[in-house]
């Protein structure tokens, strides 16, 4: 802006009101005159001033807007008690509640502005810059402090002496130090490069220092992307070492970025990490990299229980989802590792671990669609086993399994709906994977014991000894489903559904009998090359009464018997077919009801079955809210589906392998929003011995008290069929405390109440199995003499503690989990881990996280050798 433009203005209010008068008739035409400018698109380049007085000061060639001065400049708003132009150095100086607004909404105030004409350079006394950020869809504020500020060219300012934080300051106290501030010789802010430089600084805690940095730089808070080195990892292991990791961030276009993180590891030398991500018009995918060269593999166990002898250990993982139109997708998750210790021994996350019952890396490649009232989903999965127990040839390759399902209106005049369904499974695995009906339950994979301390399994198979989990060869299924129902509601009230539905399965199976373990399947499942067919229609009917009284003083009652038919030829050649998506079967509240109560495809349901039963439910005025239901199936005519058990046995010992089943229970109480009390429970049909039981209660007091609360309790009674030997017992709790509005202190502890059962009969087992050692003539140094030792009921095998403060500023806390272990699992975990974990966020600056194992160690199961200490 050219120097004489605030000048001119100021003379022509001057000329209209006269030098030094006060005048509303001066102020109204000022404002007159501006809105005309204004009105008439002059531009952002013009400068408009509002106060109260204008003074022109021809002595000192000055021109001075007095009380509550507003002058407006390319998007800044600069406000002041007094405001000076010295038309000679075309300089403006701001005094008296001085306060300039920044085009990007940041504030900045100080007791005296000396500018120039354009805003952009000049001195600034006593400042302070108050900003506000968005941050993950959350406003927040930074703030900057100086005795005093060089603003340069508008993009640069330079604090001298300065502070920053992004701590609020306190209200009640606002002289105090924040919880945590960077305070520096120079702190220069360049809003060009949106970076903030640090010189000789110092990050103090409530004012006391605890760092000090010669020089550092962070990325301006509103940034959400920018190259540079992002907050370091620390590691310390007694097989890795102690080491850092500095990950390097290369924001290489506003579509792709690229992290390259290197871990320098004092035992193991240094761990290279990459990963690139990169966003398309349709979707995006990302690639990572990981790979060692071991210094010392003698920190791990030898194969076949760890990686000892490899001296390179890598992986290569890659993630996408893309949108092919609004309807469809597909994308992927893979994973390749130089082996299953990999992930775990060096502490690297991964998208593809899940670890719902085993542990295991599973990579998918998959096509998606959803339409109004159609979904399909064809993926196919390769699962790498992360467990020195797991045998790769026994995990299957699926290829695909594909589910197709179209919703559309019943057919005139029956009117309802009909639902279609697809399934198409294929898998292959090289062997067999049998396990042993036991005398034992053994962890997940029910082994037994033996006297030279590995586990025997069936290697043969043998009827009532050995469940068959999967075939070597090729296996596929195709199966199609069509079903309908209707709803009727009489003039009674009453509610009628009948429904009908016809399954259709074609199973191929090429079994490798000369493979691995599989002499004997085709005496037992069939010939080479088989095609089997099945078909099963059903026709049925559901009928529910529900009874309703209502009172404007207590609430709503619903009184609902509840019955079921379904009417089905018998199920054919049960124990004879490979069974590998239906192998979970749970009876209760949750499935009385289901039409076929398999979980999966590769069984079918048959037989004549009645479900009966009834719910009651209680809905009170003040928001209490009770539920209970009660049922019990009955196989009416035809074969019971789920006596004679398949080739894992699914049917046995589950409640419904008698003519009338066990019964099933449900209460729920939620007498408000803080309280919920739920059980469900299966009983015996005869002695009413209590089979399976499961209970929660949570609580959640706020705000009358700042505490929550959950308690769950599960117990579960033998199922020997089915590889449980003796009953299943646990209690998990967990709490959690507001200490203050920001401090917080929580807690878990998992108890396994039936854990001396396990002891007791591993105990006998090894027992056993040393005495037919020694019986068979093996020496006794080369033998373990079996050791029992009891543990306390109530000995927790999991504990969780944690400590958190969180504030608009900073995030902390402490967290302890311990993990005790007297037998190995065997899903790689040690005999006792115990970790601490320090997390510390300061927003804007970065984060930092210190994890540390701690406490003995006796063995280890996930490859590597740690001594005890």
């Amino acid at each position: 802006m050219g120097r004489g433009r605030i000048a001119a203005l100021a003379v022509a209010a001057a000329l209209l009101c006269g030098a030094g008068v006060d005048s509303a008739m001066a102020q109204g035409t000022m404002n007159d005159a501006l809105t005309r400018r204004v009105q008439a698109g002059e531009g952002k380049d013009r400068l408009l001033l509002e106060a109260k007085e204008i003074v022109y000061d021809n002595d000192n060639n000055t021109v001075s807007a007095v009380g509550d001065v507003e002058l407006y400049y390319q998007g800044r708003t600069l406000q002041a008690d007094r405001v000076t132009y010295d038309r000679k150095s075309g300089r403006v100086v701001a005094q008296g509640n001085a306060r300039m607004v920044e085009a990007n909404g940041a504030v900045i105030t100080g007791d005296r502005f000396d500018l120039t004409e354009d805003f952009k350079n000049g001195f600034i006394d006593s400042l302070r810059v108050e900003q506000t950020v968005i941050q993950r869809g959350r406003s927040s504020r930074t703030y900057f402090t100086a005795p005093r500020a060089e603003r340069v060219e508008g993009d640069q300012m330079v604090f001298e002496r300065g502070t920053y934080t992004a701590c609020e300051p306190c209200k009640e106290h606002p002289e105090r130090p924040p919880l945590w501030q960077v305070k520096a010789a120079r702190i220069i802010h360049n809003n060009e490069e949106r970076m903030i430089y640090y010189e000789n600084a110092t990050l103090e805690f409530y004012g006391y220092p605890i760092a000090y940095m010669p020089y550092f730089w962070s990325p301006d808070p509103t940034v959400k992307r920018k190259t540079g080195f992002l907050a370091p990892h620390y590691i310390a292991s007694s097989s890795l070492g102690t080491g850092v990791a500095i990950p390097f961030y290369w924001d290489v276009a506003p579509n792709m970025d690229l992290t390259l993180q290197p871990t320098f590891l004092s035992r193991q030398g240094v761990l290279g990490q990459a990963e690139w991500r990169h966003r398309l018009l349709t979707g995006s995918y990302n690639i990572r990299l990981a790979g060692i060269f071991q210094r010392d593999d003698t920190a791990f166990l030898p194969p076949p229980l760890g990686a000892q002898d490899r001296d390179f250990r890598g992986s290569v993982e890659s993630t996408g989802r893309f949108n092919i139109n609004e309807k469809w997708r597909w994308g992927w998750d893979v994973a390749v590792l130089s082996d299953k210790w990999f992930l775990a021994n060096y502490r690297i996350k991964s998208e593809s671990i899940q670890t719902l019952y085993l542990k295991e890396s599973v990579s998918t490649v998959y096509l998606q669609g959803q339409g109004d009232r159609s979904w399909f989903d064809a993926r196919g999965y390769y699962f790498r086993g992360l467990s020195s127990y797991d045998w790769q040839k026994q995990l299957p390759v699926v290829h695909p399994v594909t589910d197709y399902e179209k919703r559309a209106d019943g057919p005139r005049p029956l009117g309802g709906e009909t639902t279609f369904k697809l399934n198409l499974t294929s898998l292959t695995r090289e062997a067999t994977h049998f396990s042993q009906i036991p005398n034992i339950n053994f962890g997940l994979f029910n082994q037994v014991p033996a006297y030279n301390g590995y586990y025997e399994t069936c290697t043969v198979f043998q009827r009532g000894a050995c469940l068959v989990r999967g075939f070597a060869g090729t296996f596929t299924r195709l199966s199609t489903e069509l079903t309908w129902r209707r709803n009727y509601v009489d003039s009674m009230g009453q509610v009628w559904t009948p429904f009908a539905y016809v399954r259709a399965d074609g199973f191929w199976n090429k079994f490798d009998t000369v493979g691995f373990q599989n002499s004997q399947i085709p005496n037992f499942i069939g010939g080479d090359d088989d095609f089997v067919g099945r078909l099963m229609p059903a026709v049925g009917l559901e009928y529910r009464y529900p009874f309703v009284a209502q009172s404007n003083d207590w609430g709503m009652h619903v009184v609902e018997p509840i019955g079921q038919v379904v009417a089905r030829p018998n199920e054919t050649r049960i124990g004879r077919l490979p069974n590998e998506d239906a192998q979970s079967l749970v009876f209760d509240d949750t499935t009385i009801f289901n039409w076929d109560k398999f979980s999966g495809y590769d069984r079918v349901e048959g037989g004549v079955r009645g479900n009966i039963g009834g719910q009651y439910s209680f809905t009170g005025v003040n928001g209490f809210y009770a539920n209970a239901l009660v049922g019990q199936s009955y196989q009416l005519a035809g074969r019971n589906s789920f006596r004679p058990g398949d080739v894992i046995n699914v049917g046995r010992d589950s409640g419904l392998e008698s003519r009338a089943s066990d019964v099933v229970t449900r209460l729920l109480i939620k007498p408000n929003q803080n309280f919920t009390f739920s059980t469900r429970a299966r009983f015996d049909e005869n002695d009413f011995a209590m089979h399976r039981l499961e209970t929660q209660l949570t609580t959640n007091w706020n705000p009358v008290l700042p505490l929550t609360t959950s308690v769950t309790y599960g117990k579960y009674a033998r199922q020997p069929e089915l590889g449980y030997d003796h009953r299943r017992e646990g209690l998990l709790t967990s709490a959690t405390v507001n200490v203050t509005p920001r401090w917080s202190v929580g807690g878990s502890l998992l108890f396994d109440l039936d854990r001396y059962l396990t002891f007791r009969d591993t105990f006998t087992a090894a027992y056993a199995n040393y005495n037919a050692a020694l019986a068979a003539g093996v020496p006794a140094s080369q033998l373990t003499t079996p050791v029992y030792r009891r543990p306390s009921d109530y000995t927790p095998i999991s504990t969780g503690l944690n400590l958190q403060y969180m504030d608009e500023c900073t995030t902390f806390g402490i967290s302890y989990s311990a993990s005790p272990r007297e037998i190995a699992l065997s899903n790689g975990e040690k005999e006792r881990v115990q970790t601490v974990l320090v997390r510390l966020e300061l927003r804007t600056l970065g984060e930092a996280n210190v994890k540390q194992n701690i406490g003995p160690v006796t063995s280890a199961n996930d490859g590597t050798v740690t001594p005890t200490r």
